[in-house]
């Protein structure tokens, strides 16, 4: 059987990757003065953090629409027996609830709520591919993933909260606090959403040590075949390397991936916001 493996461009999946494994991105929209544009083909990241610096108004983003899903959907069936497409988490976008309603019309479309966002959905994505090259039915790869997504450890830690504050998932009053003292929030996916946990104090640089300090105090309760480390514009090549050694000094991943958040994660985040996504066992 074979088997076509899709994604919201909320996935953050590097196009060498989805190229390498056949994965389709659908690109989610983000609307700027009034212009909706497609994550990643129309807009870059770097442009809405240029657009806010010079004053402008930060962006909406907008979910797959029915027609996108139906049209691409189509054209797959007519190649493959069936789609299996990962969407970010259904308490964060309609893409979920779209992508099923142009499955159902399509037939033999998959559609797994990730309940998560950014390479957390990457990592399953992945596996489905693997999973699917190995033979597996698609029913079988939708069940396998739906109970791994449970040991899916994702978190970032964020340099600013003046993001999160504009598109409305923070009080101005919290901002305004967090600015105040410095703090550096971790937000953490629990049960589809997002929550804040653990609040570091300093430069993000230094904060960033104490983050990969506590997510990889325990590297015997981590699954070590692969993991992202996942960030969002702001940092310079040099320093990335800095975290990489750093990550792998506390847990020898066979494969540490990496990945440049985004429209759709930036635009919550804003710049220099980093994680790393990976699964417990």
């Amino acid at each position: 059987m074979r088997i076509k493996i899709t994604a919201d461009s909320t996935c953050d999946l590097p196009a060498a990757l989805a190229e390498k494994y056949n994965v389709h991105i659908f690109p989610l929209y983000v609307v700027m003065d009034g212009v909706a544009k497609r994550d990643g083909v129309e807009i870059r990241a770097r442009d809405i953090f240029d657009h806010v610096a010079a004053g402008g108004k930060l962006g909406n983003t907008a979910a797959v629409n029915v027609g996108d899903y139906l049209e691409k959907f189509r054209e797959f069936r007519t190649e493959y027996d069936a789609i299996i497409h990962f969407t970010i988490s259904q308490s964060m976008s309609a893409c979920y609830q779209n992508a099923n309603i142009a499955g159902e019309e399509v037939g033999n479309v998959f559609v797994v709520d990730s309940t998560n966002l950014s390479t957390g959905i990457s990592l399953l994505v992945l596996d489905a591919c693997e999973m699917a090259e190995r033979g597996m039915a698609p029913e079988e790869i939708v069940s396998a993933l739906e109970a791994k997504r449970e040991k899916l450890d994702v978190s970032f830690v964020i340099d600013t909260l003046d993001y999160l504050k504009a598109g409305g998932r923070c009080s101005p009053l919290v901002a305004l606090g967090a600015n105040l003292l410095n703090l550096k929030p971790c937000i953490e996916l629990k049960d589809g959403k997002m929550d804040v946990g653990k609040k570091y104090r300093g430069a993000i640089e230094k904060v960033i040590v104490k983050y990969l300090d506590d997510r990889l105090r325990d590297p015997d309760a981590i699954d070590r075949k692969r993991a992202f480390l996942t960030w969002s514009d702001g940092f310079d090549r040099a320093y990335i390397d800095e975290v990489r050694a750093a990550v792998l000094a506390r847990c020898p991943f066979e494969e540490l991936l990496e990945s440049v958040a985004g429209c759709t994660i930036s635009n919550h985040c804003g710049p220099k916001t980093l994680g790393i996504l990976m699964y417990r066992k």
